[in-house]
C-alpha cells in the first residue's frame, strides 16, 4: 500500500493498525520516503529465510563457524 505522508499525519491510528497485516510505503512529493512494517512481520520473514540453512542434524557450532570465517573476505 503506498500512502502521502500527509495521509499517514492524517489518519496515524488507520495506518498503524493496517501495519500489523501489510507493508505502507510513504511518500512526499511522489517519492518514496519511508516505510511502516509491523515488528512481527520482519521476524516471521527472517524465520523463513533460516531455514535450510543447517545442511544436516550433526552440524557442529564449531564446523558452522569454520565455515563462516572461511567465507570472510580477508
Amino acid at each position: 500500500m503506498v500512502i502521502t505522508a500527509t495521509e499517514l499525519r492524517k489518519n496515524m491510528g488507520k495506518y498503524l493498525a493496517l501495519a500489523a497485516t501489510r507493508d505502507i510505503y510513504i511518500t512526499r512529493n511522489g517519492k518514496s520516503i519511508a516505510k511502516l512494517t509491523s515488528a512481527n512481520v520482519d521476524k516471521f520473514a527472517l524465520l523463513d529465510s533460516l531455514v535450510g540453512i543447517i545442511p544436516d542434524a550433526e552440524t557442529t557450532l564449531d564446523s558452522i563457524t569454520e565455515l563462516r570465517n572461511a567465507s570472510r573476505p580477508t
